[in-house]
């Protein structure tokens, strides 16, 4: 089925009673009404995540018997039936289909310009002072000059929008507020030499052959950023994709809202409910529901989605809280849609699309210029760890030849960013015959299927460093989760059913170490306690992301491998 988007007219806001609530979605829990309406949004975040957190703190629940099928036990799991129930439908699957990651992010984009912008104007002052002043000496004034035209031009592009992506799509108006501003920069600098002794360093022919080869190189260099971001926009590359999650008539009313904001870069995607009656139908202002919230935590596995926006009346607070806590192990912002609501929200906090007002609740760990540094941090260290190394490495790959047949590399099919599964690269530590591809059985102490040069290279943890190559190919990070087999298990249960919110160290790229390595929680994991105190260290690392943190965990990694307690 495939539903062409459609505008509809205003429609009075969806504010169903409590019993309407049950009625529509028997399985909903009980909802409160709100007793605090003047609650600000930051209040409302807090109470919302620490009530996330503490359904999520809650201990891993005791073994089942060995004759038990994995997850049996766990009926109340969500991520077991999410396994379950997550069929997508063809209507989903097409749509997925044309979701493909090639995004550019906005705030990158109009940094990149500034960089842009920046080197228009050294490079057009080192220019006209080259060609236009004969027998005047390059100072210190100078380079100051420089400096300030800078800080100058970048103020007055920002203050006239010219880095809003809205803007750089339009020519002329794009070209008047650059223009605009350069000559600001210049009538600034007519008064400081006309008025102060620093205007010595501004030599006139200088000055103005500046002036000229800069207007003509900023220009330029607009022009051509407005020719990209037109592509961009026309290939849908600078959107921001959006799963509305709840139907019915409050759905209906967000969609009309959001479409009508000017310079909306907001895409809805599609829909998705549990509920399957009348108050959800298959089509809502347009927009085919592409099924439940088992099949949308499948579906933003297949497709990049930047947001999901959750749209339930706040006062549903146990209802909404249930979605929270199947849907924050996902790599997206995650808002909840205010709009029905008479909350009266104070700006301070709250955010707002146009004119609708959200609460965010659940952010993308790492995002634009971060996204940017840690991969520069990635491949500047993994370049230059696998040339130091690079001699531990061929020496380990000649020990595995001479001590058993078969490859040096082996391959393992492992979890990575957003449940992707990749191929992780490592030294081959067993017999070529009783390699466990597939993690059935958990590596042991003495464990006979490891070689004599396995147990060394996998005490002192040789056995990782082919991942570096993983981390040149932007398969991991050098610092993150450890990437764990698909089918590693503890006590015959997957770890996803052992772990709530296990899925949520998958919302950034698994690393070659991690906080939790550090921490001495590697090796061997026979207990379900192992695990949980992996991924709480994996959760900790995410909320708390830096570069520094990174670095310190890198710095720290030489020091905790001299541990080998559990290594075996």
């Amino acid at each position: 089925m495939t539903v062409p988007a459609s505008r509809h007219g205003n429609q009075p806001p969806y504010e169903p009673s409590e019993d309407d609530m049950k009625k529509q979605d028997p399985a909903a829990p009980d909802s409160t009404p709100d007793s605090t309406p003047d609650r600000s949004a930051p209040e409302l975040r807090k109470h919302l995540t620490s009530n996330l957190r503490a359904q999520n703190a809650a201990p891993p629940p005791p073994p089942q018997a060995a004759n038990q099928q994995p997850g049996q036990e766990d009926k109340g799991r969500d991520q077991a039936a999410d396994a379950a129930q997550a069929t997508l439908s063809a209507e989903a699957l097409r749509v997925a289909e044309t979701l493909d990651d090639n995004a550019v992010s906005v705030p990158v984009l109009a940094g990149t310009v500034r960089l842009a912008d920046m080197f228009v104007i050294i490079a057009s002052a080192v220019i006209a002072f080259l060609t236009a002043t004969e027998g005047f000496a390059f100072g210190i004034g100078n380079a100051v000059a420089i400096g300030l035209a800078i800080i100058f031009a970048l103020a007055f592009f920002q203050a006239g929008d010219a880095y809003q992506v809205s803007i750089m799509r339009k020519g002329l108006a794009q070209t008047g507020r650059v223009a605009g501003g350069w000559v600001l920069v210049f009538v600034i600098f007519a008064l400081v030499k006309s008025t102060s002794s620093f205007g010595i360093y501004l030599n006139q022919n200088w000055i103005g052959s500046w002036f000229v080869y800069g207007l003509a190189g900023l220009i330029a260099v607009r022009f051509g950023f407005n020719r990209l971001v037109r592509h961009y926009m026309d290939s849908g590359r600078l959107e921001r994709r959006a799963i509305i999650v709840g139907g019915g008539n409050a759905a209906a009313d967000l969609i009309h809202e959001l479409e009508s904001q000017p310079e909306n870069d907001i895409r809805i995607c599609g829909i998705f409910d549990d509920r399957n009656n009348d108050r959800s139908p298959a089509v809502v202002a347009g927009y085919p529901k592409l099924g439940n919230i088992a099949a949308l935590v499948e579906f933003c596995r297949l497709a990049r989605i930047d947001m999901l926006i959750v749209c339930i009346p706040l006062r549903a607070e146990k209802r909404v809280l249930e979605l929270l806590r199947r849907l924050w192990v996902l790599p997206v912002d995650i808002r909840l849609s205010a709009h029905t609501d008479k909350m009266k929200f104070r700006n301070r906090g709250a955010s707002f699309i146009g004119s609708v007002p959200f609460v965010d609740v659940v952010e993308k760990p790492i995002t634009d210029w971060d996204m940017v540094a840690k991969r520069v941090f990635d491949i500047f260290f993994a370049s230059l760890s696998l040339v130091v190394l690079s001699p531990v490495m061929l020496a380990a790959a000649i020990a595995i030849k001479l001590d058993s047949k078969g490859p040096v590399i082996f391959r393992q099919k492992r979890y990575g960013f957003n449940n992707e599964v990749i191929d992780v690269l490592k030294f081959r530590s067993m017999y070529t015959d009783k390699t466990d591809a597939e993690a059935k059985k958990v590596v042991t102490k003495g464990d006979p299927r490891v070689t004599r040069v396995g147990r060394f290279i996998r005490k002192s943890s040789i056995d990782e460093l082919p991942q570096l190559i993983n981390v040149l190919r932007g398969e991991l990070s050098l610092v993150g989760p450890r990437p764990h087999a698909v089918n590693a298990h503890t006590d015959n249960r997957t770890w996803d059913t052992v772990v709530d919110g296990y899925f949520a160290r998958h919302k950034v790229k698994p690393g070659v170490t991690g906080w939790a390595q550090i921490n001495g929680w590697r090796g061997e994991v026979d207990t379900p306690e192992k695990i949980q105190k992996r991924v709480e260290h994996d959760v900790f690392y995410i909320e708390n992301w830096s570069i520094l943190f990174d670095l310190k965990i890198l710095l720290m990694t030489p020091v905790s491998l001299l541990n080998t307690e559990n290594a075996y």
